[in-house]
């Protein structure tokens, strides 16, 4: 499997060494994309003797059978439609960009137009097999609270407009309530986790969202909270910040490394 990745940080580097080191079966990295030369990507691109680019051309000329993008959500506006229109897979990380509805039915149209495979991991959460199950009975809830160190909360625009000095910071402090729809976008790299909830149960709108920034947690935390006519399922979920991102749940990186081992598997076990 030939495997192009759009973007140079924490997670790019993570699937560069597992698949280098041969624990991805057969797989190989044939380019690491970037938006310039003086990008991220290039370095761990040279590092590892990979071909560096920073062009859609160059991208579908590295012939690669799958493309994870793991940069942002103008990656996946920028690129997802033409790679899928060239029979190119594509595993979608930066899940929150799929908050645009129009944006979301070109990918789809073009998935199903050409056979192509549109992929958007769980990530950081886990319950999206029971979830799927529950709303073919019928769902009537489903929020998510996505709690964080106060650090995974800066240099976020919305954030910083809301004047709150989260070095100062005593207790838990909600920076958002309200839908998914309209809080996804204000934390692009964030809640992308808060976006594949949606997607994968009863929508944007429907799906409630809370954003909290806690001086007294080390971990990442999210719970989770459904239910519909077959029962009801809570979650908490207690996630190791990535070691060079704190805004990215470790689980979250481990998971787009899944999504790719089982990306062209015959063999799958749940939902």
């Amino acid at each position: 499997m030939r495997v192009a990745i759009i973007g140079g940080g924490t997670i790019a580097t993570l699937f560069m060494d597992h698949i280098q080191s041969g624990d991805l079966g057969d797989a190989q990295v044939v380019a690491v994309m970037g938006r310039t030369d003086a990008s991220r990507g290039k370095p761990l691109a040279d590092g590892h003797g990979i071909s560096y680019i920073t062009t859609l051309d160059e991208l579908i000329a590295a012939r690669p059978d799958v493309v994870v993008e793991a940069a942002s959500h103008d990656a996946v506006r920028d690129f997802g439609e033409a790679l899928l229109k060239h029979g190119i897979a594509l595993i979608v990380l930066s899940g929150g960009a799929l908050c645009d509805d129009p944006l979301r039915a070109r990918l789809e149209a073009a998935a199903m137009a050409s056979g192509a495979m549109i992929y958007v991991p769980s990530g950081g959460i886990c319950g999206l097999d029971a979830l799927k199950t529950m709303c073919i009975a019928g769902v009537d809830e489903v929020s998510i609270a996505v709690t964080k160190p106060p650090a995974a909360w800066k240099n976020i625009p919305y954030v910083e407009r809301q004047r709150i000095n989260l070095d100062a910071l005593t207790g838990p402090t909600v920076l958002f309530d309200g839908s998914a729809r309209a809080g996804v976008p204000l934390f692009p790299a964030n809640v992308n986790i808060a976006a594949v909830l949606s997607m994968a149960g009863v929508g944007f709108d429907q799906t409630r969202l809370k954003v909290v920034a806690d001086p007294g947690l080390k971990l990442n935390t999210h719970y989770i909270s459904m239910r519909g006519k077959t029962g009801t399922v809570s979650i908490k979920l207690e996630s190791v910040p990535a070691p060079e991102n704190p805004k990215t749940s470790w689980l979250a990186c481990y998971s787009a490394l899944a999504a790719l081992k089982f990306a062209k598997s015959p063999v799958r076990y749940g939902t």
